[in-house]
């Protein structure tokens, strides 16, 4: 029996078998089989009344939004599969992210820090052999997900909007007045079986592995994936510091291993994720995990078997290069993981609702009010972002072809260089890299330290990456600069907008929120 097993068939709900489940989602995943999955149609026909305004498939972030639009008076329909409640393990997220729920009148400052169950200062950060440093109030809060899940929901039906619980989204037909969306029940005691729901918007926030994702990327591999285990435990030293992100061990299995730890409130939180491609050569989960209780020791300073192992934590995120998403269908916006809206260096989509909720509450309210609901106008909603571009070549260099050979030290000699010179030009610098929301300015700095002082270091990620990945990268650089500087102009215009006819806003505002979202301004504002 492997040790994992070991451990997790021992732990309540025995996670060992849900391993399994996504180990041969992974595996398939690797292999290319795909399930060619159609469930959206089109249809000519009128469908008539509407009885929803936006309809939502998935609860879980889907509250989030569907609360904000609640406030807003729309009629309000989330979807979700099971019961809608928190999991166990907290969410991560800095404490300036949060301000978001205060601003659209969802919660209250008081609310807030009830939800908030456990709070670190500071977090390491070290390749290696390279000097350790931390940095202070970056992904420092642990937040409740039943807390705050019971609270948005309270808010949601407060506002008028009505949850369907043990409700499974099946299919949807996009008619020219409205979309059609089909249901089953997944517990039909006391539930109808099949319930049609007739709404004006559906939003598919149902996640990477969305049936309705799968559709529009015609069964894709995904260009990049993060694996990742851990576990929350009990029986670790004493330790109120946390880690963001710690390596200390060479390439090995064609990966560079990076670690996380952090307090949590039933013990101590410790992760092991890897950025890969999907090759069918790749280490499953269970090897990963059989390396992760190999190296914890290495890592925590303790033995595996002084432990009390509470739960345990996995998965595999996928990215893709064309993110974010956009519905070639009316009618239909993807948000949250669906959308790719997510940085591919991230795992969990959670920070990256919060940082877009605004612009999507401001920019679906528009839509519906002006009855802009077309492929053309909702494809606005999620813009392209040269911020979360051009982190494609940092995955890049922490990925290692499956057939590519490089030195075993090579990816913690470059991060621990690059980390250390975003360091001494300070956190205006570093902390947007570390909240994965990237800045021309920072950027352009860190590259010419780095340039002119580590040039070692960078030649042999040319030869790692490809030239047609910094090319192509490079394009995305000079975005970032261009969407800066339209953000800048931009910015005085704003009321001018206000003279135009109710489209010509809209689109305005859309263009106005991609510059300054995709040349990462936001944080300014989240982060003063």
């Amino acid at each position: 029996m492997q040790f994992t097993e070991k451990i997790l068939s021992q732990i309540s709900g025995n996670p060992w078998k849900g391993l399994q489940a996504v180990d041969r989602r992974w595996q398939s995943l690797k292999q290319g089989n795909i399930p060619q999955l159609s469930p959206i149609a089109q249809s000519e026909e009128a469908l008539g009344e509407s009885e929803w305004d936006v309809a939502i498939g998935g609860g879980t972030l889907g509250i989030f939004i569907g609360a904000a639009l609640a406030k807003k008076g729309w009629r309000v329909a989330v979807l979700e599969r099971g019961i809608l409640k928190g999991r166990d393990q907290e969410w991560n997220v800095s404490r300036s992210e949060l301000d978001v729920f205060i601003k659209l009148g969802l919660l209250d400052r008081d609310e807030l820090e009830r939800a908030i169950a456990t709070e670190y200062n500071p977090a390491r950060i070290q390749f290696d052999r390279g000097p350790e440093f931390s940095i202070r109030d970056v992904l420092n809060l642990g937040i409740d997900p039943v807390y705050l899940l019971d609270l948005l929901k309270t808010r949601f039906l407060e506002a008028g909007g009505q949850l369907f619980e043990n409700t499974a989204f099946e299919g949807a037909t996009v008619h020219p007045d409205g979309i059609a969306i089909q249901t089953r029940a997944t517990v039909t005691d006391d539930l109808p079986g099949k319930t049609l729901f007739k709404s004006r918007l559906l939003l598919d926030v149902m996640g990477h592995f969305s049936p309705i994702v799968n559709q529009a990327r015609r069964g894709q591999k995904p260009d990049g994936v993060c694996l990742v285990v851990g576990t929350c435990a009990q029986g670790f030293p004493k330790n109120e510091t946390g880690d963001l992100m710690v390596s200390f061990t060479p390439i090995q299995k064609q990966c560079q291993y990076f670690w996380e730890a952090f307090p949590a409130r039933d013990g101590r939180t410790t992760y092991l994720f890897t950025y890969v491609d999907a090759s069918p050569e790749r280490l499953s989960l269970v090897e990963l995990f059989e390396d992760y209780w190999r190296l914890l020791p290495q890592y925590q300073k303790v033995e595996c078997h002084r432990l009390e192992v509470v739960r345990a934590l996995f998965g595999f995120f996928p990215a893709y290069r064309q993110s974010p998403l956009k519905s070639p269908w009316n009618r239909l916006v993807f948000v949250g993981d669906s959308s790719g809206i997510q940085s591919p260096l991230s795992f969990g989509g959670f920070g990256a609702m919060l940082r877009h909720l605004e612009r999507l509450q401001r920019g679906i309210d528009e839509a519906l009010d002006r009855d802009l609901l077309d492929a053309k106008a909702l494809g606005k909603l999620q813009p392209y972002q040269p911020n979360i571009a051009v982190t494609w070549l940092f995955q890049k260099a922490m990925s290692i072809p499956s057939d590519r050979q490089v030195q075993p030290n090579q990816i913690n000699d470059l991060l621990s260089g690059v980390f250390a010179d975003m360091k001494q030009l300070g956190d205006p610098v570093l902390k947007p890299f570390l909240q994965d929301v990237i800045q021309f300015g920072g950027l352009s700095q860190t590259l010419l330290k780095t340039g002119l002082t580590r040039p070692g270091a960078i030649v042999p990620v040319v030869g790692q990456v490809g030239w047609s990945a910094l090319i192509d990268w490079m394009q995305q650089y000079l975005n970032l600069g261009l969407y800066s500087a339209l953000s800048a102009i931009a910015r005085p215009l704003t009321d001018s907008i206000e003279k135009l006819p109710p489209k010509g806003q809209y689109y305005c505002r859309r263009w106005f929120e991609g510059w300054y979202y995709g040349s990462g301004k936001d944080r300014d504002v989240s982060d003063r």
